[in-house]
């Protein structure tokens, strides 16, 4: 089976494992016909023509990666909906309600997690995350809806509803909105370069791309050190750092840690990391200004051979 098509299949499967999975917010099983792929799909965006709206149905099961305003009617009732929202590395994303016609009281509901939940993991991680998990569920169906706009906290969102009485539903629009300082995000296509800043924030920012990629990292700036400085506790004893994760699910702190980076360099430092899920993770303490650029590809069946130079050998790929 080819690497591209192992992490397809795999994707596949880890979206339908998590719309049958539990959440806080519902319980969701069946997805047929649901191509999650589509959302890593090459430019959605150009489906919008001119400066018109962008509107379309939603789907119980949908995948959403461009603006525009969508409405879900049930001709049926529809128990177990989610809807995948992600924007680019560098925005945000704002949920509008514009319409609804739901039983509340009857256990329709219409709720914005921030952030993605997948096979019961959650991306951002509790640790990287601003807010405990039970805030980041927004309900709109419970006096939500003449709220002016639910913002996410990074590029990635989801729409949770339910929706018993055939011929209800709702109408929301999605729009995106330049982020000045992004942390947190998932990559909308395998391949791409991002450059995280982190201005004396303590906080954590993982980057996160979910296919096997090579991994450049490149313009290193850590405040702590200069030069080539090596701290002699290890990079967890700085306060300040880049860990290299891979896994199989999309939690950071449930992956496998590769690689730790705590003092600047120009680079590029290039790993090979086969995992279904790879994730660059910044650490700062706060007290700097810490900076990466971060490049990346989609790992190729060429790329399995021996290293050389500053590559490791791609961690999480089964052998023949």
């Amino acid at each position: 089976m080819s690497p591209a098509f192992r992490v397809r299949c795999h994707l596949l499967l880890l979206c339908l494992s998590a719309l049958r999975g539990h959440s806080c917010a519902a319980e969701l099983r069946e997805a047929v016909d649901y191509d999650p792929w589509r959302v890593f799909g090459a430019s959605p965006k150009r489906e919008v023509a001119g400066e018109e709206p962008y509107h379309r149905a939603l789907r119980c099961l949908d995948a959403l990666s461009l603006q525009g305003q969508f409405t879900f009617t049930a001709d049926e009732p529809q128990l177990h909906c989610a809807a995948f929202l992600i924007a680019e590395p560098g925005e945000l994303l704002t949920v509008q309600a514009d319409h609804a016609s739901l039983d509340c009281q009857r256990g329709d509901f219409l709720k914005v997690f921030d952030g993605w939940i997948l096979k019961g993991e959650k991306f951002p991680s509790t640790q990287d995350h601003p807010l405990p998990t039970p805030q980041r569920y927004v309900d709109l169906c419970a006096g939500g809806l003449s709220r002016g706009g639910i913002t996410s906290s990074q590029n990635v969102a989801m729409l949770f509803f339910r929706v018993h009485e055939p011929g209800n539903g709702f109408t929301v629009t999605i729009r995106t909105h330049p982020n000045l300082f992004p942390c947190n995000a998932v990559s909308p296509s395998p391949s791409g370069r991002f450059t995280l800043v982190v201005p004396q924030q303590r906080r954590n920012c993982s980057f996160s791309v979910v296919y096997p990629v090579v991994v450049r990292i490149s313009d290193l700036a850590l405040g702590r050190f200069s030069g080539l400085q090596l701290p002699s506790a290890g990079c967890g004893g700085t306060g300040d750092f880049v860990e290299l994760l891979g896994g199989a699910g999309l939690d950071p702190s449930k992956m496998m840690p590769l690689a730790d980076l705590c003092y600047p360099f120009r680079g590029p430092a290039q790993m090979k990391i086969g995992c279904d899920s790879t994730v660059v993770r910044m650490v700062s303490s706060g007290r700097h200004t810490n900076r990466m650029t971060v490049e990346y590809r989609q790992l190729e069946p060429q790329d399995m051979e021996a290293p050389s130079g500053n590559s490791l050998q791609p961690p999480c790929v089964s052998g023949p």
